[in-house]
């Protein structure tokens, strides 16, 4: 007796809780092998380039938080640095705030790698370990409110600097955090790289090799354990990161397995370079937090509060803004995900003629087809966790 077979055609999403945001997957399974996955997106465009056009460049910054939201001040300082090359300015950041973005920048990543873990874990089944990052990141979320006043969406930093200074006595829980964080790192470890469930759900799938790696543009954890060693922050440094000692972590295995264990490091070589931060703040305390350029950089918090010219010199620059020389600029930094790029375009107006940004989620996700097809149907949930997208970034 003869059987007909034939694949079947499902919705994995929009509203899947393993599909980190709004992603629609279409899968054709057989049984339970995935034939073809066709993601589809946009469930959250918002218009974030289109709507940079009609802001000055100061307020566009509130924009970028709403990118990648497990990483506002990653991509608040990818902005201000691409505005700062438009304007010719680089050279004249105070040495105080290059440091304290550094140092910002580096708990952002540690934020963004404990929520991708605690959630990478959950999704195959690991509840314990999501308890313990969430723990951690109430820390971090803690020294945002403190610095910036806000949780998540922080609009910290600014042209020419920052927009406040250090709170006091902040800089001594910075740093009780960050020696905690390599004890943390090791509870994770010890949870899940000896779990043999772990083990099965990662070692060996969402394989994609070097070549394939590169041939899509992936960047970050996701590049470095395909075995391509490459990092902004080394490769091509910016805001000062050539002064620190670190070391990028780089996985031969191309699989799940490996990208796990190159963002574990990550975690602890960030925990690092925070350390590294605040003994270089010590030598900077009462410093500038500002660039020398008062038609440019918007007054700090403290300064607006306390004069009425400080309040009315701070809404003129931000509604008449400033006017670079016409010209395009490119400026990338190495985010959570992978290289976040900002590409401006100038006509010397206050406003962009152009922005377009290169979100690393959304390059990654182009990998997932590639990595999922001819896998079991499980396996496309460990592969979306170890690719470690955003859909806000994605979308725009």
């Amino acid at each position: 007796m003869a059987f007909n077979t034939e694949t079947m055609t499902i919705n994995m999403g929009p509203q899947h809780p393993s599909t980190h945001g709004v992603l629609q997957l279409i899968l054709e399974l057989d049984g339970e092998v995935v034939q073809k996955a066709t993601p589809h997106i946009g469930f959250l465009h918002r218009g974030t380039e289109k709507l940079s056009e009609h802001r000055t460049y100061h307020q566009v910054i509130p924009l970028t938080d709403r990118l990648d939201y497990l990483a506002p001040m990653s991509n608040n300082l990818g902005y201000v640095l691409a505005v700062e090359k438009l304007l010719g300015i680089t050279d004249q950041i105070p040495e105080r705030a290059k440091v304290i973005r550094v140092m910002m920048a580096e708990l952002t990543r540690l934020k963004s790698h404990l929520v991708w873990l605690a959630c990478h874990a959950l999704d195959i089944g690991a509840m314990t370990v999501f308890l313990y990052c969430f723990r951690e990141r109430e820390n971090i979320m803690d020294f945002y409110e403190k610095i910036s006043g806000a949780r998540m969406t922080s609009n910290y930093f600014r042209v020419g600097g920052l927009s406040a200074d250090l709170p006091e006595g902040i800089e001594a829980e910075i740093r009780a955090f960050a020696e905690s964080m390599h004890g943390h790192v090791e509870t994770y470890e010890g949870l899940l790289t000896g779990n043999k469930i772990w083990q099965k759900r990662t070692q060996g799938v969402g394989i994609i090799s070097k070549e394939a790696a590169i041939d899509i543009g992936l960047t970050g954890a996701s590049l470095r354990a395909s075995g391509v060693d490459w990092d902004l922050r080394r490769d091509n440094p910016y805001s000062g990161y050539e002064d620190y000692d670190f070391v990028v972590p780089v996985r031969e295995e191309c699989d799940t397995w490996a990208r796990y264990h190159v963002r574990l490091e990550e975690m602890r070589q960030s925990a690092r370079l925070v350390l590294q931060a605040l003994d270089k703040l010590q030598g900077l305390q009462g410093a500038p937090i500002l660039a020398d350029c008062p038609q440019i950089c918007l007054p700090p918090k403290q300064d607006v509060v306390n004069t009425i010219e400080g309040l009315i010199h701070h809404f003129k620059i931000i509604t008449e803004g400033f006017k670079p020389e016409p010209g395009e600029i490119y400026q990338g930094v190495e985010a959570p995900k992978g290289e976040l790029g900002y590409y401006l375009v100038s006509d010397g107006s206050p406003r962009p003629l152009r922005m377009k940004i290169r979100p690393p989620s959304f390059v990654n996700l182009q990998a997932l087809p590639q990595m999922v097809e001819g896998k079991m149907l499980a396996d496309v949930v460990a592969v979306i966790g170890t690719l470690d997208i955003v859909l806000g970034e994605i979308d725009r």
